[in-house]
């Protein structure tokens, strides 16, 4: 566009948040994509500096333009039009878990409980 803008479903799918523009337009309907805290259509513009919060398997990643894409690019590129604000995720505690009755764990089954639990 001449103004200094690229559409929010194309430049999601330009810098590899989404596989394919259809699942970028796809989420931007489904109101899984903001740009400065309110819904985006998908023919949203985006400019420079715009703060983009994507849901993404129920995780929210928080991107700010830094770049105008309309083409796909490599992800070397990808990695300079976006830059990541997502905050770090809190690791997931595993629990080894063994149904009732099922007998003695094998020695792969309690190497494996040994290295969940950080017995190595």
């Amino acid at each position: 566009m001449s103004d200094g803008s690229v559409r929010v479903d194309a430049w999601l799918w330009a810098v590899r948040v989404y596989k394919t523009r259809s699942a970028a337009t796809t989420a931007c309907r489904a109101g899984h994509v903001r740009v400065g805290g309110d819904k985006a259509k998908a023919s949203q513009p985006v400019r420079i500096g715009d703060e983009l919060r994507v849901r993404i398997s129920g995780f929210d990643r928080i991107l700010v333009v830094r770049q105008l894409l309309t083409k796909r690019v490599g992800a070397p590129l990808a990695v300079l039009a976006a830059e990541d604000r997502t905050p770090a995720r809190e690791p997931v505690a595993l629990t080894a878990v063994r149904d009732r009755g099922a007998g003695r764990p094998t020695k792969r089954e309690r190497r494996e409980i040994d290295h969940l639990r950080g017995r190595d």
